[in-house]
């Protein structure tokens, strides 16, 4: 039976909220809730609710698949990032309930599952989105195996979604080389000052930012000058703008790792120096105002629009917003720097994620080792 932590805390003491589902003698599904203060109470109160109300029957084992998302669901808010939550949510009510909502979940099997993938498989998705739904209704039906309502996880026999035709291991990243991103920038640098506003300016200053340190877009648009220290940027936020409700959601960073600090070069800094004259012009101004958007962040789809007219008037082929972490990086590796540094720099928590995706990009070593191979005499 779940315990949960909420955000609120009395008299210094974590407040929880214990739930349990039980089956009334008629068959229908129940739920009771209580709230309690510390850990000890939690389970306390949990012990009572199960003797109370469950006792020795076979509670929950004729839950729907509904119904176990609606217990899912509640408690996933509480352990995952906003747009996490919302995109499991999504996925769920999309790819899951209109097909299995009213199957009981002691009744799925290969058969009915079986065939929730063949119905997925007819719609237009490429093969990795097929899977990540695959993933979403494992994680579902594990919820349900560490809560006792199942012995094993009936999905498991069936598998993922598998593409048919084979495809190279290394799909092909986009990025500018260093020479199209002087192009690029040059364009972005003569429509902003044609323009002359804080906002335009703000838009220039961000890809600058992207390229020169391959922070994600969410890190990028929530940094605040306060996060700026000489020449050191401290990375220690993020915004989602997918978030529904809140147009604007602060978090801390995607994981440990992308806490990190990363020192300027000398071109950035510049650039941050001069934006942030024009901004400190500005009535109000402070130390929390964002970097590039002031009072408030550049909107996700402002900066879309800015990326094509930039590219169009640089002439050259428009790359994705996130492609210029992929610049910053394909940069490094060309030069030979560490991968390890390289992960760093990028917030990877795993630094095989950064082997797999650039290895190929590092200059070829095959030469120089059969060099190094034919000094040897024998």
């Amino acid at each position: 039976m779940p315990i949960s932590k909420t955000d609120i805390k009395k008299d210094g003491k974590q407040q929880y909220r214990v739930r349990v589902n039980y089956t009334t003698n008629d068959g229908k599904h129940k739920q009771i809730e209580r709230t309690a203060y510390g850990l000890a109470e939690a389970k306390d109160i949990e012990t009572k609710l199960l003797n109370e109300y469950v006792g020795n029957t076979s509670a929950n084992t004729k839950m729907t698949v509904r119904e176990l998302y609606d217990e899912y669901i509640e408690v996933k808010k509480y352990e995952v990032r906003q747009s996490t939550f919302e995109k499991s949510n999504r996925e769920l009510r999309m790819y899951v309930l209109p097909y299995l909502g009213n199957e009981r979940i002691d009744k799925l099997n290969s058969k009915i599952l079986q065939q929730w993938k063949i119905e997925i498989d007819k719609k237009p998705l490429s093969i990795t989105t097929k899977k990540n739904k695959y993933k979403t209704l494992r994680a579902l039906l594990n919820y349900a195996v560490k809560m006792e309502y199942l012995s094993k996880n009936p999905l498991l026999a069936v598998g993922n979604f598998k593409d048919v035709y084979f495809k190279p291991t290394d799909e092909k990243i986009h990025y500018y080389t260093e020479e199209q991103f002087k192009k690029y920038i040059q364009a972005a640098e003569e429509y902003a000052s044609s323009h002359n506003t804080l906002t335009e300016w703000g838009y220039y200053v961000f890809f600058y930012i992207a390229y020169f340190t391959g922070m994600r877009k969410g890190e990028i648009n929530a940094l605040k000058w306060s996060d700026i220290d000489d020449n050191i940027i401290h990375i220690r936020r993020s915004v989602s703008q997918k978030t529904k409700g809140n147009s604007i959601f602060e978090t801390p960073p995607k994981n440990k790792s992308s806490m990190r600090d990363l020192q300027m070069p000398l071109p950035l800094k510049s650039v941050l120096e001069a934006h942030k004259s024009r901004q400190m012009q500005t009535e109000g101004f402070n130390i929390n105002y964002r970097v590039c958007g002031g009072i408030k962040c550049l909107s996700d789809t402002a900066i879309d629009m800015h990326n094509r007219i930039y590219s169009k008037n640089a002439g050259i082929d428009r790359i994705r917003v996130h492609d210029f972490r992929h610049s910053h990086a394909s940069l490094l590796c060309n030069e030979g720097i560490n991968i390890q540094e390289i992960a760093r720099r990028l917030g990877h928590s795993d630094i095989q994620t950064t082997w797999n995706t650039y290895a190929h990009l590092y200059p070829r070593e095959e030469e120089r080792a059969i060099a190094i191979l034919n000094k040897i005499k024998i």
